[in-house]
């Protein structure tokens, strides 16, 4: 039996994408399949922030920034936790990765035209011991044009493939088998669905239309994780964790829902860590919506006040931007799934950035003058939006009314106003001296050390309630899917791995589908900037070793 194509993509998002691209380099012939519209080439990755983990940069060094690969790998395997006999190959992807940001990831994404704004972001900040959770220097580059900025060369180079011959593009076909001839997974069958016109993002019709069989040498699996099928995230959620929220955000389309990780699994492929996973903790409901339950995630500046459901603060050193899982861990051992930032005029206008290609129309549209005009502004316009018409923000001028308008929000009224205002007084008094016993205090004053952040990340230290930097804002957070960190185990070269240990014959793994490499390269927390970067460098390692099997 002839084959279709030398190798068959599943899944046309950035690993895809990156995977089909290296494969085209190598002059292979290629099947690329989606379950999703044409429109919707790039998946998940269209809608990011385009976030990209470097180290010792050109921008960190202008930015004074003293990085180098030892300091990265310290922090990713503190901040991984490496503790499961499965994470052989997880910590070797681990290792490669970080040498792969210190090495020639950025000029490799130069040399096909990718672009980075010269201010580096510092997240998950930790805030443990040198050796614990967290990036030790800001390490957060943003791709200029964000998320479909960094697509852009890979989207072109397939797009020139197919033009060429080498590429087919099989959107709306839905994946539901592997199968084997002579041992080796050589065959991908599936479901035909009916043509769709929605918008990206949008949900499409799952109506069958018809069935195909496509077989080529290898197979390449990059169809993402778990994050927008909420039934899987809560079957899947860690004990460690607590009960998973009542109520779910999602931070990804419903289309990122996990089955070909079980179609994977049934035909041999090794799943582990299916227990970890990364949700964000400052999510809000999107006012226009494109996806059911549609969440933005808060990229919150240093000074919010980070109150519980019934107005406590949160423990240190969970301060806004420190260390996503641990609030979250904490969050779910309230008793309530959600939390509160308070906060005032002032803080919003520079603190508050919205994750997303869509909510970042300067930087997507690599706009110099809208970047000034967002600097200028005293609150940036897709921030304003949400003050103005999101369900979760609450704008007044005196904290009676906030209150109010807090537990307005909420089953029952939790928040007591005078337990509020000594909460915010107190924390008022700490801020007339440059010293303090305050510790969320003392990490403003630690940022603003930091040019990046005193430019465009954080405010300078205020009193809350002072009236001129009012009005004051209260914003309900919820939590917001995102990312699968286990998946398909996998060797250095993407092979998909038995439960054995050995090759399963015929098949590789990339991206989200497989941990963003070896099944869990984050280990328990990630360092941010790592799941675009992961989707690049194992959908790399998947072209290129699909190509040489196959030559």
């Amino acid at each position: 039996m002839a084959y279709d194509a030398d190798v068959i993509v599943i899944g046309a998002g950035l690993a895809g994408l990156t995977a089909t691209a290296e494969l085209l380099r190598a002059g292979r012939r290629v099947i690329l399949v989606d379950q999703e519209p044409e429109q919707s080439l790039g998946g998940q990755a269209h809608w990011s922030f385009g976030g990209l983990f470097f180290v010792d940069s050109p921008e960190q060094r202008r930015m004074r920034i003293k990085d180098h690969r030892e300091l990265a790998l310290q922090d990713w395997l503190g901040t991984a936790a490496f503790d499961r006999e499965e994470d052989h190959w997880p910590r070797q992807w681990a290792t490669a990765y970080v040498d792969f940001a210190a090495g020639e990831k950025r000029a490799w994404l130069h040399g096909l035209g990718v672009r980075f704004f010269p201010v580096v972001g510092w997240a998950e900040r930790g805030g443990y011991d040198a050796q614990g959770h967290g990036n030790s220097v800001p390490r957060f580059h943003i791709t200029w044009g964000t998320g479909p900025g960094l697509l852009a060369p890979f989207v072109r180079a397939v797009r020139e493939g197919a033009a060429r011959g080498l590429v087919q593009l099989r959107f709306r076909h839905r994946v539901t088998g592997l199968a084997r001839t002579g041992g080796v997974v050589d065959t991908v069958t599936g479901e035909v669905l009916e043509p769709s016109g929605v918008e990206r993002g949008r949900a499409s019709s799952r109506e069958v239309t018809g069935s195909f069989e496509f077989r080529a040498q290898a197979v390449i699996v990059t169809s993402g994780g778990i994050g927008g099928n909420h039934d899987l995230v809560r079957a899947n959620w860690p004990a460690r964790l607590g009960s998973p929220p009542a109520k779910l955000l999602s931070g990804v389309p419903a289309h990122v829902d996990g089955l070909m990780l079980g179609i994977t699994e049934r035909a041999g492929g090794h799943l582990i860590n299916r227990d970890r996973m990364w949700h964000y903790t400052e999510g809000i409901e999107n006012w226009n919506p494109i996806w059911a339950r549609h969440g933005i995630r808060i990229l919150p500046g240093p000074s919010s006040l980070w109150l519980d459901a019934r107005g406590n603060r949160l423990p240190v050193p969970l301060f806004p931007g420190f260390d996503t899982l641990g609030t979250l861990s904490h969050i779910m051992s309230t008793g309530y799934d959600h939390t509160w930032f308070v906060l005032n005029r002032r803080i919003i206008g520079k603190e508050f950035t919205l994750s997303g290609s869509e909510q970042n129309p300067d930087l997507t549209g690599r706009s110099v003058r809208g970047v000034i005009e967002r600097a200028r502004a005293d609150v940036p316009g897709p921030v304003r939006a949400f003050m103005d018409h999101g369900v979760d923000f609450v704008v007044e001028k005196d904290l009676g009314a906030l209150v109010r308008g807090m537990n307005a929000l909420t089953k029952e009224p939790l928040i007591d106003e005078a337990a509020l205002h000594r909460t915010l007084a107190a924390r008022d008094r700490e801020i007339v001296n440059a010293y303090t016993k305050d510790l969320q205090v003392t990490a403003i004053r630690g940022a603003r050390r930091f040019v990046g952040d005193r430019l465009i990340r954080s405010v300078a230290p205020h009193r809350m309630l002072d009236p001129a930097a009012g009005p004051l804002v209260a914003v309900r957070l919820n939590i917001l899917t995102r990312k699968t960190l286990g998946g398909l185990e996998t060797d250095l070269d993407s092979r998909v791995l038995q439960e054995g240990g050995e090759p399963l014959p015929g098949v590789y793994a990339a991206g989200e589908a497989a941990g963003f490499g070896g099944g869990g390269v984050h280990g328990y927390r990630s360092l941010e900037g790592t799941f675009l970067g992961g989707c690049l460098f194992s959908g790399r390692a998947a072209g290129r070793a699909a190509a040489r099997s196959v030559g």
